[in-house]
């Protein structure tokens, strides 16, 4: 059969969203390849750049298809004026698969969209206006439009149903996973040295890596590091890896506000072949956020040996099982208390590192993989 995605998501310097495709297409394609594959992209600009960059998921039997259009500019037009899709990318597929919420009009075959979370109605106040209107425009028409909606936990998929009972029938649980030779434990002291030079890291440090944005709850952490140093001195700086998100500037005043401008470090982008040897050396991953569909960062701590910290709410205890300290991400001390254990246990790290890989070997792109090629078998199955 022949199946296709939508690209974007692939495409400039990806978000989780863009990772999770990753995943997933680079596993089906190599479980499966008795199919022929399709990635469709729009662009106007830097042609040569998305030219490279779909290229490392091209094979003889996975082809990309190129249309010559603004990808906003299509997206807008396509929410009031119903521009076929298959007018740009023909209407041969019998599967196309977007990845990014919303299914645009004049789709050809059976119609699959993925839908990470619903952050933007349990937390709206964290997500921009913009993603929020195009949202509000167009997520009903696109779970309307597919044939299935796959998401990424049971509870997204409560989530969904919470907000959108009626679609509950069409909902399929697949979840993400890691990449076990992109993340691995390192213990390599000269690497670290190369890295701790280059991004200018202290010797002993908790990590968080992640969009710094409210929904990451990083104000209450940087509160929670503030109290765990009125006890503790200055034993272990906190690493804030991630690009700038949505309103981070309250993120640097905070900090600021409470004095640890020289223990709190912004590293900013950090290269993906450099992610392994910084997880592995911490201290300990912390990810006490507020809502999260899925939360890959803890999985990718987990598969790097680094003993993990995250929130006891939404996604996070379903991703990490019994192999994290959980804490009440609304509750300041609770975070401190989480980031003492990890700091003065080393028992509970060594068991939460060793519990943590196995977790992580459980949770594979292949499997992900198969349990997404059963939702295209079963809505083939049905004519």
């Amino acid at each position: 059969m022949k199946i296709a995605f939508d690209a974007l998501p692939l495409l400039g310097r990806k978000t989780g969203i863009g990772y999770c495709e990753a995943g997933q297409v680079n596993a089906l394609t190599k479980l499966h390849p008795e199919h022929e594959y399709q990635l469709n992209y729009f662009a106007v600009r830097h042609l040569h750049e998305r030219e490279k960059e779909i290229q490392p998921y091209l094979a003889s039997h996975v082809h990309a298809k190129h249309a010559f259009c603004s990808p906003y500019g299509y997206r807008i037009l396509s929410s009031f004026v119903p521009v076929p899709y298959g007018l740009f990318f023909g209407n041969q597929s019998e599967i196309t698969h977007f990845f990014n919420y919303i299914i645009p009009p004049g789709v050809p075959g059976k119609k699959i969209v993925t839908v990470h979370d619903m952050v933007y109605k349990a937390c709206p106040e964290t997500v921009r206006s913009r993603t929020r209107h195009m949202l509000d425009l167009g997520l009903v028409k696109s779970m309307r439009r597919a044939d299935r909606i796959v998401t990424d936990s049971e509870f997204s998929k409560s989530e969904i149903i919470k907000y959108y009972p009626r679609f509950a029938n069409k909902i399929r649980v697949v979840p993400c996973g890691v990449d076990r030779t992109k993340f691995f434990p390192v213990h390599d002291d000269e690497k670290f040295h190369q890295i701790q030079n280059q991004y200018h890291l202290p010797e002993d440090y908790f990590l968080y890596l992640g969009t710094l944005e409210p929904r990451k709850n990083l104000g209450n952490l940087i509160k929670a590091y503030g109290e765990f140093v009125k006890s503790h001195g200055h034993p272990a700086e906190l690493v804030l890896a991630g690009a700038k998100g949505w309103l981070y500037d309250g993120i640097f005043r905070q900090v600021q506000s409470l004095k640890l401008e020289h223990h709190v470090l912004f590293t900013e982008y950090i290269a993906d072949e450099d992610l392994p040897v910084l997880m592995s050396q911490a201290r300990a991953f912390v990810f006490p956020s507020l809502y999260e569909g899925f939360g890959m960062p803890p999985l990718e701590a987990m598969a790097c040996g680094c003993p993990v910290l995250v929130s006891d709410t939404a996604s996070l205890p379903e991703v990490t099982g019994d192999s994290a300290v959980l804490v009440k991400p609304d509750d300041i001390y609770s975070i401190a208390d989480g980031m003492h254990q990890l700091f003065t246990d080393d028992a509970l790290r060594k068991s939460l590192s060793r519990s943590g890989l196995k977790r992580a070997e459980a949770l594979s792109w292949k499997h992900s993989a198969e349990l997404l090629y059963q939702v295209y078998q079963e809505v083939l199955s049905e004519g």
